[in-house]
């Protein structure tokens, strides 16, 4: 590859263009509220919609809502190189967290441009529909329907918490397109994230190479006792579902304390029944998941769970439920890109070190059809889903410039 050292992103540019979608949808803390298929995620793609026509791309929108922005390759004929992320948030989220991978993405095109360096692919920018899932469940849906792990009637399907439809509300907001979803060629894909995480930044390094998604597995418990006078039932007789609940909170923190660093394990629902505060409950509702890079030690930690509830149950007179309602493989990045994003840091001198991604990301979904890698940036104090959320300007700047590098080794420059 030819000596790019000075071909760089316009780090200004970048960061105006990230402040002007921000306020689409800006909260009184300083983040953003840009629900997939609102009104406001409307504006965010109309906008990303003109700026990437300004740019001279040509815009193809598909029956999930997926857009891509194509600029023209010297072969047409060629497989794209492709990269992007979304531009949906969480009810509180950040201003970066999926924004950063759609602009950055568009910011490579547009550097491009300015410089006139042609490449023998084409190459696209992609917004994904729906990755927080915050609004439709499950998560990454879109990519999801590209790759081939759903099917586009059972994401027409997703209901909302006000029961409206996923399918009903892409079709009202104007962005049901034409297109059919995946089934072509993807030469690579690249993805440009915010870490998420507290690593990059406590180590004070640039560039997170990112070689790995975490495997996940969600479960539902149901924990059924009696409910009993929390004043005149004896401590022995007590079959207390909260009690049990507790215990299985604790089994699920030495589970993940148990795969540290790597492995995480998680309780983030708890409803006691009939939560009166003179009641022993005697039901409890409850949700917990796992996350690991290896899925020899995902199923390890499934075993040890499993044994757990049934031997806590046993001891607290309760009897249980216990379904696993999602699991997501593993996610090895294509070695040769992982290599194109570590070639490019080396080539700014970019400090850099290889990291796994703790979350889920449309770049797990993509490297089920093509050849796959992320970028991470830091985070300040590595937080995210969260209207804090924040990075300095440089280091969106670094994280961009490592992409546009990546995407032209792969894309082939020829002028």
């Amino acid at each position: 590859m030819a000596d790019l050292s000075n071909v760089r992103v316009d780090a200004a540019r970048l960061w105006d263009s990230l402040m002007e979608m921000a306020k689409i949808g800006a909260t009184a803390k300083g983040g953003c509220k840009r629900l997939t298929l609102t009104d406001l995620d409307s504006e965010a793609r109309r906008l990303f919609r003109r700026w990437a026509e300004d740019a001279g791309l040509s815009i193809k929108i598909d029956a999930m809502g997926n857009m891509f922005a194509r600029r023209s390759g010297a072969d047409e004929t060629l497989a794209p190189v492709m990269m992007g992320s979304h531009l949906d948030t969480q009810p509180t989220g950040g201003k970066f967290d999926g924004a950063l991978g759609v602009i950055g993405a568009l910011e490579v095109v547009r550097s491009l441009n300015d410089l006139n360096i042609r490449t023998r692919r084409p190459i696209e920018v992609a917004n994904w529909t729906n990755e927080e899932g915050s609004r439709y469940a499950p998560a990454m849906i879109s990519s999801g329907v590209f790759a081939g792990a759903y099917t586009k009637e059972f994401a027409y399907s997703r209901i909302d918490g006000e029961g409206k439809a996923l399918g009903e509300e892409l079709e009202r907001i104007g962005f049901k397109g034409e297109e059919e979803v995946g089934g072509r060629s993807v030469h690579a894909f690249f993805e440009l994230h915010i870490e998420q995480g507290p690593i990059l930044e406590d180590e004070n390094v640039d560039i997170g190479v990112v070689t790995h998604g975490q495997g996940q597995r969600w479960y539902e418990i149901r924990l059924t006792g009696f409910e009993s006078h929390a004043g005149s039932t004896p401590m022995l007789r007590r079959r207390d579902a909260l009690l049990g609940a507790a215990r299985i909170v604790e089994l699920v923190n030495r589970i993940g304390l148990s795969k540290a660093p790597l492995g995480v394990s998680t309780v983030g629902m708890l409803n006691p029944y009939p939560n009166s505060r003179n009641v022993i409950p005697g039901e409890v509702f409850m949700t917990c998941e796992f996350r690991y890079p290896l899925d020899d030690t995902l199923s390890d930690m499934d075993r040890q769970l499993r044994a757990g509830v049934e031997e806590i149950a046993k001891r607290n007179g309760l009897t249980y439920d216990l379904k696993q309602v999602f699991y997501y493989a593993p996610v090895e990045f294509d070695r040769d890109c992982v290599e194109a994003v570590r070639r490019a840091a080396e080539r700014f001198g970019y400090s850099h070190r290889e990291i796994v991604s703790g979350a889920g990301h449309d770049a797990c979904y993509l490297a089920r059809v093509a050849p796959t890698a992320m970028v991470f940036t830091p985070c300040v104090d590595g937080v995210s889903h969260n209207e804090s959320e924040d990075i300095k300007p440089d280091w969106s700047t670094a994280g961009a410039n490592v992409l546009m590098h990546a995407v032209l080794e792969k894309a082939e420059i020829i002028a």
